[in-house]
């Protein structure tokens, strides 16, 4: 059946357009009920939905003790989606007109929905409504969209309700509505539907009562504090912020709550204006119930009101919520003195545009009132305010991890309303910890579904005779991986042969991914933790010794001078001849004895490499480091056992040169082809005032050591001159400085060619870059591994590549997830450190002053490549005399002044004094500090002043 709709619309150029839509409803759409012999039967196989319950099962109710459907109504899907989850909230039928209402307003809530209609166990059934022709419904005349949709989905419950009568069973199946819009409620009972709120439902649910915690306070209403004292001033209408922000009355910005200063934000304001760009917020009423990462308003103070960035410390640790009177007297503290050339533009949040909140990982801070059960949640991140929550579970949850989401913040509440979600297990456990540092940086980390799983190859599998029709054979090869120690996910192999007019050709073979298949399966590869199931990263596309293996292969034929004299890509299949650790392959090109094919490759690879690099770094190259660290795990408990840093060997470099030269070789190849559309990778070069620390730091040292000048006017100077800095009396300094330079860095990013006219990799000193070389790993080697495809004739299967937009965004995301990952794999450095030092005790080890600070220092432990801060002022202690000069830059403290790069000794604890914020402290040993009563002796490990070798790290490629 075909129905249409006729309207007119003027276009903008101002002529008027008859439009016509036609609209087709079907009588073949099933109802999804097991039961029912009525409806056509739902469809089998992967991705399919699965039907509702013959006999519907899920948590008894005292409200409708007969066998039920759910429905519920767009609201009530978008608020209480956390109760809608929970394993005994079973057989919900979710309505097109619903499901279309979510995605157009949560784009989060909509995915989470799809995920329970896709999940067997859950039996959410998805019914297409208006397409139906019995439930679809024509907008009355005066009604509006909002009014349609509500009556659109009585009709449907009217008609599930009708067509469940006819199922011949002993016990019929009732659909109940639910809903939380009180109209909508009373319209339904009237027209014979049994309705309810959610509230009243789950509260039916008398065997599982802790599901009413998990209830999110739909209204503000009835849950407001009882003093009703208004605090926070009204925010104005999004109408007229927009208006506002249009006429230039309020700025536009992204709010970034401090980590250290709960009464301080920042605003950094949208838009191209120079001026005003970051705008300070102080004090809790110009905060005005925003949140870390919400999109808000502001409007500008009178200069005469600007303040200066705080420099104090203040967490929010006080459990009265109505002790107003506390947090003026905090936010005169921040209301010191200062030089009026610190003062910046400051103002006040007056709306909310968009409120970007998530679900928060913390502990529940028990309330002292015996038998409350309202009580303070504390999230692990600081930039969080407390939210209130009710709960009956308080005990239970007293010392666990759980997880609450944040309802709404009426004006008269000093903290958020919120609502348990989800007990995560005990603080302190490796496991729970794990789980908590994924979700705080937004790391999806979730089974794959079974709908994803299905696009796997089936095993066994093998290389057929269509797979190589479109590749070469180079299986002949003599090819092979040098990877770390116990690697499985082999993402890359070598190979380097003498060809018959003398020159070298060297082949670099990246793993060629089953996932060009599978187009479901790659889109939700972007985001995850692990990019591909294990069948994959460890099995089909590792590059393992002795078995055939797809692979994409970048292939130069150069002269014995390393340069390239022809490139040529293509995929192919090859057999690796060997899986060898960097360690094994160093062993063999030192090797006198050793004189086979293999090891003959690995001595032309790294004659090559060495050349190649010498290359890059007198072009201006830089060789940077960090103190990165390698655990050594117990076998059976999986605690860290032994801390140091990584030791990094000849073949690390040899294979780090091959891999740069891949992804520039590539990245060239697929911006030559498309110019606007392909996806590279770019370092911008620093402004000048980044290196303000990295000079002085240099300068104060320059009496001491000769030649030690830090020259940063290009890429190439600011090399050479770290070439240049080194002592004999002082080996590490230049390890030091090079640590140093790395702080100063910008970060590197994805982005579109067609989108940006700078395309140049400061640290790498190449024109133009990208990642090809790791599509196991990263999404964009994926993307990149497409194009290549297409530009060489291979594949034609990607045309939404071609929109520049699309890309853009795309790499907007990549480069968020990138940043989240680092600050990830940085929280469980720190938090394997913790579980390290929590056995070993008391420590003394010799470190190196990184920075200094106007009342602390921080320091760099070369042993265990552990970074932490000196504090010298602290609770309950007498505060030392203090003088800091930001010029040399040092630290006197009473008598001893403590410089950059000075060696010094540390007294190592783990303090977890607060369970969720547990830190190593670190106190001053030597020099000695008068007043300062550490004894060394306290230790039960002392370092050795052996001095590790230097150790260098490229740049974030």
């Amino acid at each position: 059946m075909l129905t249409s709709r006729t309207f007119v619309r003027r276009t903008r150029a101002g002529a008027v357009v008859k439009v016509v839509r036609e609209h087709y409803l079907r009588d073949d759409i099933s109802c999804g009920a097991a039961a029912c012999r009525l409806c056509p039967p739902t469809p089998a196989g992967p991705g399919a939905a699965p039907a509702l319950e013959a006999k519907p099962s899920g948590a008894p109710s005292s409200l409708c003790p007969a066998p039920h459907f759910l429905l519920p109504d767009t609201n009530l899907l978008l608020h209480q989606i956390d109760v809608l989850e929970d394993s005994v909230i079973k057989n919900v039928i979710v309505l097109q007109t619903v499901l279309q209402e979510v995605r157009n307003r949560s784009a989060p809530v909509y995915k989470r929905i799809r995920d329970m209609i896709q999940n067997p166990e859950k039996h959410f059934y998805s019914f297409t409504n208006e397409h139906h022709r019995e439930t679809y419904i024509e907008q009355k005349r005066g009604e509006t969209s909002n009014d349609r949709n509500d009556r659109a989905i009585r009709v449907a419950v009217n008609w599930y309700n009708e067509h469940l009568k006819k199922i011949e069973d002993e016990e019929k199946i009732q659909v109940i509505f639910l809903t939380n819009d009180r109209a909508n409620k009373e319209k339904a009972l009237e027209e014979g539907i049994t309705a309810y709120t959610c509230e009243e439902y789950i509260k039916s649910l008398t065997a599982n009562p802790e599901l009413v915690d998990r209830l999110a306070c739909v209204s503000d209403e009835g849950k407001e504090i009882e003093s009703g004292k208004i605090i926070f001033p009204e925010h104005i209408p999004l109408s007229k912020l927009q208006q506002g922000i249009k006429s230039g009355i309020y700025l536009q910005g992204t709010f970034r709550a401090s980590r250290e200063n709960y009464l301080e934000a920042t605003v950094w304001v949208h838009g191209d204006a120079e001026e005003n760009k970051e705008i300070i917020v102080q004090g809790l009423k110009h905060l005005n119930r925003a949140i870390h990462e919400d999109i808000v308003a502001v409007e500008l103070l009178a200069k005469s009101e600007w303040v200066a960035p705080s420099s104090v410390v203040l967490q929010d640790d006080g459990q009265n919520e109505d002790d107003i009177e506390n947090e003026e007297e905090k936010e005169n503290i921040l209301k010191t003195s200062v030089n009026k050339d610190m003062l910046r533009p400051t103002g006040r949040v007056v709306g909310i545009i968009k409120r970007n909140w998530r679900p928060y990982c913390g502990m529940l801070s028990k309330s002292q009132i015996k038998e409350a059960r309202r009580h303070l949640f504390t999230p692990a991140d600081r930039r969080i305010p407390r939210i209130r929550i009710e709960t009956r579970q308080a005990a239970t949850l007293e010392g666990q991890r759980i997880i609450v989401a944040i309802d709404g913040w009426p004006r008269n509440s000093r903290y958020p309303n919120g609502h348990f979600v989800k007990n995560l297990g005990s603080a302190g456990d490796k496991e729970t910890e794990t789980e908590v540092l994924l979700l705080e940086h937004d790391v999806p980390h979730q089974a794959f579904s079974q709908a994803v799983l299905s696009f796997l190859p089936k095993m066994p599998w093998s290389i057929t005779e269509e797979d190589m029709k479109h590749r070469e054979d180079l299986r002949h090869l003599n090819v092979c991986s040098v990877d770390p120690p116990g690697c499985t996910d082999i993402d890359d192999a070598l190979h380097c042969r003498e060809t018959e007019n003398g020159n070298m050709e060297v082949l670099y073979e990246a793993n060629h991914l089953f996932i060009y298949f599978f187009l479901y399966f790659t889109n939700s590869a972007v985001v995850r933790i692990d990019m591909v199931p294990e069948l994959l990263s460890s099995n089909l596309c590792s590059l393992r010794s002795n078995v055939d293996r797809l692979a994409f292969s970048c292939i130069w034929e150069m002269n014995h001078k390393a340069e390239i004299l022809k490139t040529r890509f293509t995929k192919s299949v090859i057999n690796s001849k060997a899986s060898l650790t960097y360690a094994e392959a160093q062993m063999r090109i030192d090797s006198a004895t050793m004189n086979d094919d293999i090891t003959t490759s690995l001595r032309g690879l790294n004659k090559l490499a060495k050349i190649l690099k010498k290359r890059r770094i007198e072009n201006g190259a830089l060789t940077l480091s960090s103190p990165e660290v390698r655990f050594h795990m117990d076998s059976e408990t999986h605690d860290p056992i032994d801390l140091q840093t990584k030791e990094l060997k000849e073949t690390n470099s040899m294979v780090e040169e091959f891999m740069l030269l891949a992804n520039i070789s590539v990245a060239q190849k697929i911006y030559d082809e498309f110019p606007e559309f392909a996806l590279l990778r770019k370092h911008p070069a620093p402004p000048p005032s980044n290196y303000d620390i990295l000079v002085k730091a240099a300068r104060s040292k320059a009496s001491f050591y000769h030649n030690l000048e830090i020259k940063t006017d290009s890429a190439k100077a600011l090399a050479e001159s770290l070439d240049k800095a080194e002592s004999p009396t002082f080996p590490y300094l230049n390890t030091l400085l090079r640590i140093l330079t790395t702080r100063c860095m910008m970060q590197a990013v994805y982005f579109c060619s067609g989108m940006d006219n700078d395309f140049h990799h400061y640290g790498l000193a190449s024109p133009i870059y990208t990642h090809f070389t790791s599509p196991i790993r990263r999404y964009a080697d994926i993307i990149v591994h497409r194009l290549l495809a297409v530009a060489i004739g291979a594949d034609s299967t990607y045309p939404e590549l071609t929109d520049k937009h699309k890309l853009a965004d795309m790499c907007k995301n990549l480069n968020y997830r990138h940043k989240m990952a680092q600050y990830a794999q940085r929280a469980s450095v720190a938090f394997h450190t913790q579980l390290f030092f929590k056995t070993k005790g008391v420590v003394n080890e010799d470190a190196y002053i990184l920075f200094v600070r106007k009342n602390a220092i921080v320091v760099l432990i070369p042993k265990y490549g552990l970074e932490g801060t000196v504090f010298f002022e602290e609770k309950d202690k007498p505060t030392p005399k203090l003088d800091y000069n930001d010029e040399v830059p040092s630290l006197t403290v009473e008598d001893t002044t403590l410089h950059v790069f000075d060696k010094v000794k540390v007294n190592i604890t783990l303090d977890d004094s607060n369970i969720q914020h547990q830190k190593m402290r670190m106190v001053l040993v030597e020099p000695k500090i008068q007043g300062n009563d550490v004894p060394a002796n306290l230790s039960t490990e002392t370092s050795s002043n052996n001095e590790p070798e230097k150790k260098k790290k490229k740049l974030q490629k």
